[in-house]
């Protein structure tokens, strides 16, 4: 059990469905988002961060043998929104634990960087990017830092690109990507408890009818989901739209993010 664990983020979807399950994977945990948070649980504190300030992310590190770094722009939004959060706010969180003993990180990565392959394509993550967003851009950097810092310092970093990590689907592209917490928990758990991690990269996705991941490369990690969207499938035909197999949404594994125009645009 890690003694304390730094989660970024907390404030977001992710980290709030997260949070309740934390317990069981470290003593004390520290909790930081630029949102305040003030339903704290015994075993919780928070600090407020801006993630682009580099000594508030400095000083957040005091003590973590573990982070969990949820924060950031989690949506398409203009490139300054990007910049601060995403790449800007990555970098300073690895170079806080390079000045820390370079404490384990696991960084949420997404499926955007690889949403320009259709959904006929089973992808690995030794496959080259192909990112449907500025968001999914700046997650390709928040990967590479983390491999420059694995090969160049030694800081391991587990990249989990998450999928749809909400209650349910709502369509049959979520369906196919859906992640269960329980299923991210477990992940988590693995990747902080694991004896070796180095740079690694791998689709956070539960055990779906539909699978366009392949995680054989992080088989070492002995992550097997357990949850599957399956017991949606039935709502899902029966409320879903029409699809149009020439429509971009429906072709590309990243959905409307494909599509959708730049952000400086509008």
């Amino acid at each position: 059990m890690l003694k304390k664990l730094l989660m970024t983020g907390a404030a977001g979807g992710v980290g709030k469905s997260l949070r309740p399950l934390l317990h069981r994977l470290a003593e004390r945990v520290v909790l930081s988002d630029i949102t305040e948070i003030s339903d704290l649980s015994p075993h919780e504190t928070f600090r407020r961060c801006d993630l682009g300030d580099r000594a508030h992310v400095d000083a957040l590190f005091d003590g973590v043998d573990g982070v969990l770094h949820l924060g950031g722009i989690s949506l398409e939004k203009p490139f300054d929104l990007i910049l601060n959060g995403n790449i800007v706010g990555v970098y300073n969180l690895f170079e806080a634990a390079r000045h820390h003993d370079m404490p384990r990180i696991i960084f949420a990565s997404s499926n955007h960087v690889t949403g320009f392959y259709t959904r006929h394509e089973r992808v690995d993550p030794s496959m080259p990017v192909r990112p449907d967003s500025l968001y999914g851009v700046s997650k390709v950097f928040g990967e590479g830092i983390a491999s420059l810092y694995f090969d160049k310092f030694g800081q391991e970093c587990l990249s989990i690109r998450i999928g749809w990590c909400f209650p349910k689907p709502i369509n049959p592209r979520t369906q196919a990507i859906w992640l269960g917490v329980e299923d991210l928990f477990d992940l988590c758990e693995r990747g902080f408890t694991a004896p070796r991690v180095g740079h690694t990269i791998i689709y956070a996705v539960s055990d779906n009818e539909e699978m366009w991941w392949d995680n054989s490369s992080a088989a070492f990690l002995g992550w097997k989901p357990r949850q599957s969207s399956a017991r949606w499938r039935a709502d899902v035909l029966a409320n879903m739209k029409l699809e149009t197999p020439t429509d971009p949404d429906v072709i590309y594994q990243g959905g409307h993010f494909a599509t959708s125009k730049h952000p400086d645009d509008e």
